[in-house]
């Protein structure tokens, strides 16, 4: 299921409540929230709700999403409520994403980092965010996590110090995400 919000719009998303038991559930009134948290020795305790998601050279390339990637938001959902947020460059996130649990959120070229900052501020319950260009770096600052992807289309330098880990690929860092282990071994001090 696509749930798709473009910046400001009035209408408001209903997300499904999930029922993942993948790392850790809090019950909240009918609702079972699940959240990523971890205490990392040497770093900071995590507690992350929410995955937030570039799309164009991080989960897709040349506005392309592989079915590896396509298969991995499926499993992510389970675990986290998942944003993918895009400016749209090439003009495929809707048709691309069609069918998969994640909430796409598009908006104007123009000032998208401050775009982007701007929903991952609004989120509650912490996000792990997971990006590649300049315009991701100032919603790495605001994260718990921040991950950047190194893939065919390259990277912002400056955005590897923003970053807490740096991937190979869209597929990796999902696949990061869902691992608690290998997590705790790339952030421990």
């Amino acid at each position: 299921m696509l749930y798709l919000c473009k910046e400001g719009s009035a209408d408001e998303v209903a997300i499904p409540a999930r029922t993942s038991v993948f790392f850790m559930n809090i019950v909240n009134s009918d609702q079972v929230v699940d959240i990523l948290k971890i205490d990392v020795p040497g770093f900071k305790t995590l507690s992350v709700e929410n995955a937030v998601l570039d799309m164009n050279g991080t989960i897709a390339v040349d506005g392309v999403v592989s079915e590896a990637v396509k298969q991995r938001l499926v499993k992510l959902a389970e675990i986290f409520t998942v944003y993918v947020l895009t400016a749209d460059t090439q003009g495929t996130a809707a048709r691309e994403l069609e069918g998969l649990p994640v909430v796409l959120r598009i908006f104007s070229q123009n000032d998208s980092a401050k775009s982007k900052l701007r929903i991952v501020e609004e989120l509650e319950g912490g996000c792990v965010c997971v990006g590649n260009g300049r315009n991701d770096c100032l919603m790495f600052k605001a994260a718990q996590l921040s991950i950047a992807v190194l893939d065919t289309e390259g990277a912002y330098a400056p955005l590897l110090a923003a970053a807490d880990l740096l991937v190979r690929s869209g597929e990796d860092a999902l696949d990061l995400i869902m691992d608690k282990k290998r997590l705790v071994s790339g952030l421990r001090g």
